[in-house]
Formats: structure tokens, C-alpha cells, sequence
């Protein structure tokens, strides 16, 4: 009978929180002497790593910081930011995670608006923080990161990072998450208001999508992994945790460059690293003097726009292994790939490479992903020309959008998270994007804002109406290209308006090109994205 079953209640035996701060107690306990990090000179165990860590937590408790505190970071990819993966939750906080290319203005808001306690800040990054903590109407303990292997900076902290850790336990006494669904991270995205979201990740997802991830990328034990995904972009799609899970080998990189890469997979027999289309271009536009043959299959997953052909094939005849994912920060990250089937083998290289950028089907921790009519909410028809709305279902999905009750209600509609992104579904079961209905631009793995970018180009006295749409580009994916209608009697010269934006806004953001002339509006006013969208990729 259901009620004898229901009368076998969760206790402390058989119910656990799901977290991926377990997969450290769990990696150090078994391979302690493992190697877990190498950054430049420096090398920790798995074992030295769990009590840096620790320490880190301890610290942070002994500071004051409690449990839903936020904590902030800004840094590249170095063991610090790695520990703060582990650190800042142990501490039963919110890790979030900012992205070292944003400008002072965004840096203020987002420090602001997380309610950040603390921020663990990179020196070489320490002006834009502490012109950014001038706006900000409280005060929040600085901690510097001094690397040795990295330019040079101004200390504006109470202590460094190695100071914090000296006030911290080794063999801190810590529990994780009473609840999975506790936040662990707070990441925020640019969205098509201009002012970035703050997107919250619980435990469970990102328990589960290092689990998912294993699965769906074949990962085996002990992986060599180089970190040239930004840890601040969906906390590196959750392959710090993904790694620790395996007892992989970490190589962090502050600066991705091709040599970087090369020399890292030549030294350290990486095995898998991650980025965005941009790196693999990267790779095969290197100097000779920069190369290295590889000795051993190298796997990728790419994710922020698809590879073009040319690109799958020249770094397949390099020897790498390309997997292409999707997914956005409010999934966690990657939650759909373009898994290949065996009956794909025989098909011509430019099938394949049309196959292979698809956005494929979904990871195994994920509950669904399927396109629907916008309108209606029905599925679309699996016939790979009808097209509709991409919308997710899963654990890996977020809790919502952090004080924005409004935008949160908006994502959730009918037990589906909305992407907007525009694609069709095809007879198999995968998904193709065919045009996004956000007005976002991915540039090199990053989210442009493009109402961001017309709000600095509005601000030039000379321009009377800004539009900002993606243009191709073989090297980024996507740019941002401004359509400029000045006011009567103005002028003004592409270069001009990108020096006026390039001392306003980060290098990404801004347009590679621009093009003066009348905007096409509808009858009440209304810009017509559609048709300049068509004139970018001709200019």
C-alpha cells in the first residue's frame, strides 16, 4: 500500500544533500598525493589543496561571513580562483564569480547589487576594483592576490590572499549544504536590459552537471585538464568541480595564447580543455615558432558559437577532438552537445562538420530540452524547418535571477526555462539554432549586451538613434556592428566614435564596425533589427 511506502521517511542515512563540495573530501581522502593543481612554478597535492582550501573557509568564517553571504572575486585563472571554487561555499557563502574584462561601471554594480561582504581581487586588476568601490555605499573587506607570475599591481587590500589563509584551519570542521538547494554561486550575464542579471546556481546543478558531464564528454579517471575556460564564466562550466570529482590534474593558465596551449599539452600531457571557437582559431592561426605536434589525442568542448568548417577541420588534422555544446549561464552552462553517431562515420567531411554544429541533444542530468511555437507553448514538429523557441528542463537549471522577481517569472513559463534562441528540431531529435531572439552577441565566448552598447554610443552629442546587432566574423563568431543615424548637420568618422567608445567601455564590447546612414523603422518608430541584422553580415 502507497502509505506503508510513504510511512519510510528521509533520514541521515539514506538522504544526503547533493553538492560538489563533496567530490573534495572525497578526491583527497583517496589520492592525497596526487598531483590536483600546476600553475608556473608552483605544484599543490590534492591534499595541499583540501587544506588551502579549508583554510580559506575557516578565514572567511572567522571574518563574520555566515551562511547566503556573498563573496566576490576577480581574478584569471589561478590557483586562488580554483580554491575559491571550494573555499567560499565551505564557508556556507556565495561565490561570485566577476569577469576580468568588464569595465569600473559594471564592476560597481555588480559588487553593489550582490551585496558582496568580501572581494578576493588579482592586483594586476586592483584599479578598475578600487575605482569601482568608490561607488559603492558600504564597506567590503579587500583581499589581495599578489601572483609572482603576473604583472605587477597596486595592493589595495587589509591583507593578501596568503595572509587570509595563515588566519584560517587546516582541518577546519565543515558540513556542506543542509539543503541541495541552497545557492552556491552568483553569476551575473549580460541580458537585452543593458544591466547585467545575477543568475543563482544551487548545489544540486552543480553536482549534477559535473556528473552529466562526465558522462557526455567520456571522461576518463584522471584527466589532464587545462583551464582556458574563464573560471568566471559559469564558475568555468563547472569544471573546477568536474575535475576534483575525477582526481584530475588542474592546469591553470592566466593568459590564454597559443603557446600557452601547445607549451601546457607538450609539458604537462594535457588530455581535454575547453573554450570558446576563438581559441581554436587561435591554435591554427599560430606562428610556427609557437606550435608544438601533438604526442596524444587532445579533447575540446567548444561552446559560444558554431565552429566553422574550416576550423573542425583543421584542428581534427592537428589531432584534436572537437565536441560542440550549448548552453546558457542560467544552465549551469553547457546542457546540450552534438554527440556523434556512428552513422554519421561514412558521410563527407562537410556533412559531418554541419552535423557537428548543431546544438545537439541533451547531457544526461538534464530533464529535457525542446522547441515550441513562442505563441502557443505546443512543441514545434521535428521536421528541421519549422522553427520555434529552445526550452530547457533539468536540475541544471537556476534558481532564478537574484532580486529580479520579475525577469525570473518571465524565464519560467509552463515548467520550461525560455532561452530565446530561435532554432528548429530536427527528425533525430537534435536541435539547430537558426537566429536568437535575444539581442545578445556572442564575441569570443562573450555575452555582449547589445542595448548596452547603443546606451554609450547614445551618449555621443553627434548621434541621434544607435542600433547594435551581431555580424559574423571567422575569428570571433560574432562582433558587434553599430548602425549610426546622426543628428542633421553632424559629423562624424568611424574612428572617432571607437575611440569615444573605447574609453567607455571593455575591448569586447565594442564595435569592430560601423556604419552611418538612415535606421529602417516601423511606422511607430521602432527600429528594424531584422533588416540591419541582413546589412551586417554584407558590411
Amino acid at each position: 500500500m502507497d502509505a506503508e511506502y510513504e510511512a519510510l521517511g528521509k533520514n541521515g542515512a539514506n538522504h544526503q544533500a547533493l553538492s560538489p563540495l563533496s567530490f573534495l573530501r572525497r578526491t583527497a581522502d583517496i589520492f592525497p598525493d596526487r598531483l590536483a593543481v600546476i600553475y608556473e612554478d608552483r605544484r599543490y597535492s590534492w591534499a595541499e589543496t583540501y587544506a588551502r582550501v579549508r583554510r580559506l573557509a575557516s578565514a572567511l568564517a572567522r571574518r563574520g561571513i555566515r551562511k547566503g553571504d556573498t563573496v566576490s572575486i576577480m581574478a584569471p585563472n589561478t590557483p586562488e580562483m580554483f580554491e575559491a571554487h571550494f573555499g567560499i561555499p565551505m564557508a556556507d557563502a556565495v561565490l561570485n564569480t566577476i569577469n576580468t574584462r568588464l569595465e569600473v561601471e559594471t564592476v560597481a554594480y555588480i559588487l553593489d547589487h550582490s551585496d558582496a561582504k568580501v572581494v578576493l581581487v588579482d592586483s594586476a586588476l586592483s584599479a578598475v576594483v578600487a575605482e569601482a568601490l568608490k561607488s559603492v555605499a558600504r564597506d567590503i573587506l579587500v583581499v589581495d592576490i599578489v601572483d609572482a607570475a603576473g604583472p605587477a599591481g597596486e595592493r589595495i587590500g587589509a591583507l593578501d590572499y596568503e595572509a587570509l589563509l595563515a588566519e584560517g584551519d587546516p582541518d577546519f570542521v565543515w558540513n556542506g549544504p543542509a539543503d541541495e538547494w541552497q545557492a552556491l554561486a552568483l553569476n551575473y550575464t549580460s541580458g537585452t536590459s543593458g544591466r547585467p542579471k545575477g543568475v543563482v546556481y544551487h548545489h544540486r546543478g552543480s553536482y549534477l552537471m559535473s556528473m552529466g558531464t562526465v558522462v557526455a564528454w567520456e571522461l576518463p579517471r584522471h584527466p589532464t585538464y587545462l583551464y582556458t575556460v574563464p573560471m568566471f564564466h559559469c564558475n568555468g562550466w563547472g569544471h573546477a568541480w568536474t575535475m576534483t570529482l575525477l582526481a584530475g590534474t588542474i592546469v591553470c593558465n592566466r593568459a590564454v595564447s597559443a603557446k600557452a596551449v601547445f607549451d601546457a599539452i607538450h609539458n604537462h600531457e594535457v588530455t581535454h580543455f575547453g573554450g570558446a571557437p576563438i581559441v581554436l582559431s587561435m591554435l591554427i592561426d599560430a606562428p610556427e615558432e609557437d606550435r608544438k605536434p601533438l604526442e596524444h589525442p587532445v579533447k575540446v568542448m567548444t561552446a559560444g558559437a558554431p565552429p566553422p568548417a574550416a576550423v573542425l577541420e583543421k584542428t581534427r588534422a592537428m589531432g584534436f577532438e572537437v565536441m560542440q555544446v550549448y548552453g546558457l549561464t542560467e544552465t549551469f552552462g553547457h546542457v546540450t552537445q552534438a554527440l556523434w553517431r556512428e552513422d554519421w562515420d561514412d558521410l563527407d567531411f562537410a556533412e559531418q562538420a554541419e552535423l557537428q554544429s548543431w546544438q545537439g541533444v541533451s547531457f544526461p542530468m538534464n530533464e529535457g530540452a525542446a522547441v515550441i511555437d513562442r505563441e502557443t507553448g505546443e512543441l514545434r514538429p521535428r521536421d528541421g524547418e519549422t522553427q520555434g523557441e529552445i526550452v530547457i528542463r533539468g536540475n541544471t537549471v537556476m534558481k532564478g535571477y537574484y532580486k529580479s522577481p520579475e525577469a525570473t517569472q518571465e524565464a519560467f513559463v509552463d515548467g520550461w526555462f525560455r532561452t530565446g534562441d530561435a532554432a528548429v528540431w530536427h527528425a533525430n531529435g537534435y536541435i539547430q539554432i537558426k537566429d536568437r531572439l535575444k539581442d545578445v552577441i556572442i564575441s569570443g565566448g562573450e555575452n555582449v549586451s547589445s542595448v548596452e552598447v547603443e546606451g554609450v554610443l547614445y551618449r555621443h552629442p553627434a548621434v541621434a538613434a544607435a542600433a547594435v546587432v551581431a555580424k559574423p566574423d571567422d575569428k570571433w563568431g560574432e562582433v558587434p556592428c553599430a548602425f549610426i543615424e546622426l543628428k542633421a548637420g553632424e559629423r562624424l568618422s568611424e574612428e572617432e566614435l571607437i575611440e569615444f567608445c573605447r574609453e567607455r567601455m571593455a575591448g569586447f564590447k565594442r564595435p569592430k564596425k560601423i556604419v552611418f546612414g538612415e535606421l529602417p523603422k516601423t511606422a511607430t518608430g521602432k527600429i528594424q533589427k531584422f533588416v540591419l541584422r541582413e546589412e551586417a553580415r554584407k558590411a
